[in-house]
């Protein structure tokens, strides 16, 4: 059973701490799908999920072009989440810093990359499994 979820939901929330990789879904210039594993991390304070990236990806191009659309998924089982939502990239050092925080408590501490961004995604809708209900 799969629906409509809270981001709040605790459950939910856990899930998303865990250490699993994503897919990162943003669209070409075409309407076709880009989709790429990516690691990322969840605020659900802000209504936030942050992806770090390089600025010569082509999933940062796509939002810097006016694709803005996104949707990251993460799987495990028959658990599974797909946030959607509205992408901006953020170069500024304070944000990319606090990326590189939140990835390093998620994963590990990321490797240097003077290229560094962040895709911030603000959620507007969340799906998945019912087994966080």
């Amino acid at each position: 059973m799969s629906g409509v979820l809270d981001p709040a939901d605790p459950g939910l929330r856990e899930f998303w701490t865990e250490r699993h990789l994503c897919t990162l879904t943003t669209l070409r210039e075409d309407g076709s799908p880009h989709v790429v594993a990516v690691g990322s991390t969840l605020d659900p304070a802000a209504g936030l999920l942050r992806v770090i990236s390089s600025r010569s990806s082509a999933h940062v191009r796509h939002v810097l072009k006016g694709q803005d659309r996104v949707a990251l998924c993460q799987v495990d089982g028959a658990r599974w989440a797909t946030f959607e939502g509205r992408a901006v990239i953020r170069d500024d050092p304070a944000s990319v810093a606090e990326a590189e925080r939140r990835y390093a408590q998620r994963y590990r501490t990321p490797r240097p990359n003077p290229a560094r961004v962040v895709i911030e995604v603000a959620v507007t809708r969340v799906l998945g499994s019912s087994r966080f209900r």
